[in-house]
């Protein structure tokens, strides 16, 4: 079995960690840089930072926010939120940072993600889809790919678009379920293995954890090779070192 990798994410807003629940209703969840920190010194795999208001605000990504927390953190560091050019993700590499995340601007310029590839290598190169789940009768995708902190839909259906970005060049895909983020409720695993068992590429499943078992139900049902969360750790609801002992005695570590 497969090592799988144990994710917290860094959801960042006017310089602090929030957290809220469908992408909306956000509260803060203390100091990015403490949390970094505390996440490496804890044994975390990797660590996400996601700048999650500058699509919206239509600017890049703070790279002053993104310079505290990667001095404190030890662990493999991506970075996103903002990144539309290859000029940004240079600025992101030359600081360290191991990988970039890529999401509104990919959906609205898929060479994006090619060009990205040829220059920095592909396993630099992480695509996050959000997406949703639509009515079957509603005309429009079951699986939906949204863009700007869930805010706009594209139309894009979800499967297909996953399907491209492989082929276009990424490494990795971050996916995150606009309707189970934030609930504790699980991860949407329809979406997660509908995504996983069409790629060759690692998926990283996103969006839902309220309990141990949500993170091994990613894995097998879902079929995901990592599991990121974020309001279980950053409330200490679940600690790092408890979900790696249970993935550990489940034989997925």
């Amino acid at each position: 079995m497969r090592s799988v990798r144990i994710i917290p994410c860094l959801d960042v807003k006017d310089g602090r960690v929030v957290k809220g629940i469908n992408f909306a209703n956000l509260r803060d969840a203390g100091d990015p840089v403490e949390a970094g920190a505390a996440y490496s010194a804890e044994g975390a795999d990797e660590l996400v930072f996601l700048d999650i208001s500058a699509s919206i605000e239509g600017r890049g990504t703070k790279i002053e926010w993104v310079g505290k927390v990667h001095d404190v953190v030890t662990i493999p560091f991506t970075v996103g939120g903002g990144i539309r050019n290859l000029d940004e993700m240079k600025v992101l590499f030359d600081m360290g940072v191991g990988k970039v995340s890529i999401n509104t601007a990919a959906v609205k310029n898929p060479d994006l993600i090619a060009k990205a590839a040829k220059e920095f290598g592909r396993e630099k190169i992480v695509v996050a889809i959000d997406g949703k789940k639509n009515p079957l009768e509603s005309g429009f995708p079951r699986l939906e790919v949204v863009i700007k902190s869930g805010q706009e839909a594209t139309g894009k259906e979800l499967v297909r678009w996953a399907k491209q970005v492989e082929e276009l060049g990424a490494g990795e895909i971050l996916l995150t379920s606009k309707d189970t983020d934030g609930t504790k409720d699980g991860y949407d695993l329809e979406m997660t293995k509908a995504v996983a068992e069409v790629v060759s590429i690692p998926v990283i499943a996103s969006g839902g954890v309220g309990r141990l078992e949500h993170l091994y139900e990613a894995i097998v049902w879902g079929k995901a090779s990592a599991v990121l969360a974020a309001s279980v750790f950053h409330f200490g609801e679940i600690s790092i070192g408890e979900a790696k002992r249970f993935l550990t005695e489940k034989g997925l570590i």
